[in-house]
């Protein structure tokens, strides 16, 4: 029998022998378990990590600010009269926001390249004011903080322009996508601990592999967990003929 088997391994390589000896040895296995429970427990922390920010703090836009306070800023140009002129960056001009009682609680002057920045201003429905000799007044109702950047164009003339951005904000939608991400980081990672634990039973190895596969998107510090999963589907892989399902077969 024993030089039955010297005859079956007489053809491999050192490196082939020592490839058989891994994948007949449990520790392979269990070395492969614990590296896919490891990387899938960092995308855990990281999901729970994700779904920890408070969802109505971004609503309220309290991440700008611990009191309830945000930035606002954009770009003053000229208006596009054709496809050769306007659009041109305005200095000087003047930019104000006021509050619900028409008070200025803010104010700035554009640059060279027609920017403003008004810092801390109240996350309430507010009104930015553009007033510039010899162009039409601009009047914009806004929420500070929902909008990244605010775009103004100048005509020429008078009177007065008025527009309402109050109801674009798309943080609602910002903040479900995210949650979503949090929730689905936080479900693969959990998958793939599963993974490890049936890695560590050795009793499916297809279940095995499609639970971890499914913990590489838990994303645990980037690539520090899917490395570790990747590394330890391969250890399961080498010591597939383990699982009792592999082996019936």
């Amino acid at each position: 029998m024993s030089e039955a088997n010297g005859d079956e391994f007489e053809d491999y390589s050192a490196m082939e022998l020592w490839l058989h000896d891994l994948s007949v040895d449990s520790a392979t296995r269990v070395a492969g378990a614990l590296m896919i429970f490891i990387g899938s427990l960092l995308g855990v922390l990281l999901g729970i990590a994700l779904i920890s920010t408070n969802v109505g703090e971004i609503l309220a836009g309290q991440l700008d600010g611990s009191d309830g306070l945000a930035d606002v800023d954009g770009i003053v140009s000229t208006a596009l009269e054709d496809s050769t002129t306007g659009g041109e960056p305005v200095e000087g001009v003047r930019v104000s926001i006021l509050d619900s009682d028409e008070l200025e609680i803010g104010h700035d002057f554009t640059d060279s390249g027609g920017r403003f920045s008004i810092d801390d201003v109240p996350r309430r429905t507010s009104t930015l004011l553009v007033d510039h000799p010899g162009n039409r007044t601009v009047r914009i109702i806004l929420v500070p903080g929902d909008h990244a950047q605010i775009s103004v164009s100048l005509m020429l003339g008078d009177g007065l322009d008025e527009y309402d951005m109050s109801g674009e904000s798309h943080l609602s939608e910002s903040v479900l996508i995210g949650s979503t991400i949090a929730a689905l980081t936080l479900l693969a990672g959990l998958a793939g601990m599963v993974g490890g634990l049936e890695a560590y039973r050795g009793d499916r190895y297809q279940r095995t592999w499609w639970l971890s596969f499914f913990g590489l998107w838990s994303r645990g510090m980037l690539f520090v967990g899917p490395m570790f999963i990747l590394l330890g589907m391969g250890m399961a892989h080498l010591a597939r003929d383990q699982f009792t399902d592999h082996r019936e077969e």
